[in-house]
């Protein structure tokens, strides 16, 4: 096949729809110029394959079940119990507004404070006086923690609520299929609530303000005035829902009140107030230190000096992340002053039992609560080695990793057990399948816990395993910081190592191979050619999204088998997103038509397609369809038998031959094709290249149509920025 790079033509507009998260990473394609060495063929020639489509897969997102309770329900369950217990402990906190009373003094002032930011005057004193700092903590008293309850099934909405809500639906024009997910979003009196603000139909995913409003038209008629405040709140909230999607955990008020003019709202300052009346929504204020920052005002003459105002930024946030962000704030900060020095004599046995790199760590963590460790792939083995110095001294030491397969990947033993070795998922850590119980006050037993894959961990995740520690315990986080960050919303590791409150062991084990150092580069901005003598890296230019599909199913199908010796059931497609011509669905689709045709009788699925299982919104875990029978579709995860209910095949099962960055990051594979249709070229960052091609352990192919978009993606595009508050909350809580 020819590798002289030819004029890309675009294959219409894609569609990256990562559930769980808008950030610049989550979706976008990759140029393959100047990446790899000598060889850019196809590693055994052009045989033709078929690219035809044979079906589209389902939706992704979504719960699935398994047996009578399913990893997700209970995980689900565990995180209603954890949040409750968050909120019951935040509740004794003062806030800096007060939710669910009218606006007055503080609440009153905050616009007119925002506005006297944003003109240069001086903040009103009453609403920006900073906080005197708490005291250090040598040792504060434990926490008492509610000992979780058994996890059960959510209980589904009653028969006779949803077909309440379906006749409201349809009297407003609805598609009446939405009936559970609103049944189950309002509760029991979920038809009146929706008659009386038809707006409440945007508390359902996928449901948009110019839909709501058709559906308020016609069940209100006149009474439907172009001031409501009911559609104001609805908006302002679904505003940071989606916020939240895109990693957000708040929104500083001049961005939130700007996309409330872009959604028709009249007064967006009123709409603001009115949800933060209504208890909605919460309002912040942070002072501003980060470097470039506006200088603080000088006081008025006859001020005293300490009155001096900083400058400082107005959030608005749900109450859910607020609470989880403020809570993982307060538990780190508990760690890192509750250091147990009982346990002195193990930690030195541990630090005598390890060396190089390995060592540094295991002292640090000797030392103290909280310690951030970042390396790539190959330095899994130094939180790998601490694991197993700690457990061999007789501490009681446990890690998690993001996905199943990086679970068994740091066990590094073939046929022993994780749970023997002391390794498990976050998930299963949260849900209690995995992990070595909790004491009575609802803390796991554990004196060390080790996260990998830290990047992974959103806010309400991180907060749960940070209150599930006992005091005196210590915590690991490691992970690649140059990855993906989170499905869900905040960025906790990146804003960790920001903060710079406790020690950070960097790694200097590289990853070996060309791919290893191709990777390593893209990470610091540099894309550059590597030698790959044994065709580890691969280009293969392609002229439009067509071609793509045809040669991507040839890679999997024929080539990478016959000249890297890889089979297909163990190569892996990443493309920047579900949609478009060259998205998961259309590559699912012929790649499912060569390599395991059928008629897809349960949903789209037979017997042997390889699939896309998301037991909770953001997890994707990979497998394989066993069987279909009434009670369900039968799949084979991580080795374990998962069956999901019918109803549910649709929102938690995709064809998985081809999976997003996102789905596909904490896993890797023997190989990896990689493809970057030219529609993607605008949506390309340098975040997901790195994610992309680091999931390729022997040999990586790309399938490059965007010519010198991937170059500048890596030189010049970073992650999109989220906002959050953990910097602020740490700044002001943990001691330098």
């Amino acid at each position: 096949m020819s590798t002289e790079p030819e004029t890309t033509e675009e294959a219409g507009p894609g569609t990256p729809d990562t559930p769980g998260t808008g950030d610049g990473g989550t979706s976008g394609a990759e140029d393959a110029g100047g990446v790899g060495a000598g060889a850019g063929a196809d590693p055994a020639g052009s045989d033709d394959a078929s690219g035809e489509e044979a079906g589209a897969d389902g939706a992704g997102g979504g719960d699935g079940a398994a047996g009578q309770v399913s990893e997700a329900e209970a995980e689900l369950a565990a995180q209603r119990v954890e949040r409750e217990r968050i909120e019951r402990r935040k509740a004794e906190k003062k806030s800096p507004i007060e939710s669910g009373t009218k606006l007055s003094g503080t609440a009153a002032d905050l616009l007119a404070a925002v506005r006297a930011v944003e003109t240069g005057e001086k903040p009103v004193a009453t609403v920006f006086a900073e906080p005197a700092p708490e005291p250090r903590r040598p040792a504060p008293e434990p926490v008492h923690r509610t000992q979780p309850a058994p996890a059960a099934v959510a209980a589904a909405p009653a028969q006779e609520t949803v077909e309440g809500v379906r006749g409201v639906l349809a009297e407003g024009g609805a598609p009446e299929s939405l009936a559970p997910q609103v049944a189950a979003a309002l509760g029991e009196a979920a038809g009146a609530a929706l008659r009386e603000d038809p707006w409440q139909l945007l508390r359902v995913g996928g449901v948009r303000p110019d839909q709501a409003d058709g559906f308020a038209r016609a069940l209100l008629g006149e009474a439907r005035g172009p001031d409501d405040e009911r559609r104001d709140r609805a908006v302002t909230v679904w505003l940071l829902e989606q916020a939240a999607l895109a990693g957000h955990t708040a929104l500083e008020l001049p961005t939130l009140t700007a996309a409330l003019g872009r959604q028709s709202v009249p007064d967006p300052d009123a709409a603001v107030q009115s949800t933060l009346a209504e208890g909605e929504a919460l309002a912040f204020q942070d002072a501003l230190e980060e470097p470039g920052a506006a200088a603080p005002q000088k006081p008025d003459e006859g001020e005293a000096e300490s009155e001096e105002e900083r400058p400082v930024r107005v959030l608005v946030g749900l109450e859910r992340y607020a609470l989880a962000e403020e809570s993982l704030a307060d538990g780190l900060a508990r760690l890192v002053n509750s250091l147990s020095k009982e346990s002195d004599q193990a930690w030195q046995a541990a630090a005598g039992a390890v060396t190089g790199g390995a060592a540094e760590l295991v002292r640090a963590v000797a030392g103290h609560g909280l310690v951030l460790h970042t390396g790539a792939e190959a330095a899994r083995t130094e939180p790998a080695a601490l694991l197993g110095a700690a457990r061999a001294a007789g501490l009681r030491a446990f890690a998690v990793c993001h996905t199943p397969d990086g679970r068994h990947r740091l066990t590094g033993l073939p046929g022993a057990a994780p749970a023997e070795r002391g390794v498990g998922t976050v998930a299963g850590l949260l849900s209690g399948a995995e992990g070595p119980g909790r004491d009575a006050d609802g803390a796991l037993e554990l004196d060390l816990l080790i996260v990998l894959d830290a990047p992974q961990l959103d806010v309400e995740s991180a907060a749960m395993l940070v209150e599930s520690l006992p005091d005196g315990a210590r915590l690991v986080l490691s992970g690649d910081p140059a990855v993906l960050w989170s499905a869900g919303p905040g960025r906790v590791f990146a804003d960790l190592l920001a903060a710079r409150v406790c020690p950070q062991i960097a790694s200097r084990v590289p990853d070996p191979g060309p791919i290893g150092e191709l990777v390593s580069g893209i990470g610091v901005g540099e894309l550059n050619q590597v030698e790959a003598p044994g065709k580890e890296i691969v280009i293969v230019p392609v002229r439009d999204a067509a071609e793509a599909v045809h040669r991507t199913v040839q890679l999997v199908a024929d080539s990478v088998p016959r000249a890297i010796g890889v089979p297909a059931d163990q190569t892996v497609v990443i493309t920047p997103g579900h949609g478009g011509a060259a998205g998961t669905r259309a590559l699912n689709s012929a790649l499912k038509e060569r390599l395991n045709p059928g008629p897809g009788r349960f949903g789209g699925f037979d017997p042997g397609d390889r699939i896309a299982y998301s037991p909770a919104p953001g997890r994707t875990v990979p497998g394989v369809v066993v069987k279909a029978d009434a009670q369900g579709l039968h799949l084979s995860c991580a080795d374990a038998p998962v069956i999901v209910p019918r109803e549910r095949v649709e929102g938690a099962v995709r064809h998985g031959w081809a999976l997003t960055a996102h789905q596909a990051v904490g896993a890797r594979w023997p190989a990896v094709v990689v493809v970057l249709p030219g529609d993607a070229a605008q949506t390309l960052s340098r975040p997901w290249v790195y994610t992309a091609f680091g999931r390729a352990e022997r040999h990586l192919s790309v399938v490059h149509g965007v010519e010198q978009a991937l170059p500048k993606a890596v030189a010049q595009t970073q992650a999109k920025p989220r906002t959050t508050r953990l910097q602020t909350l740490l700044r002001t809580q943990v001691p330098a």
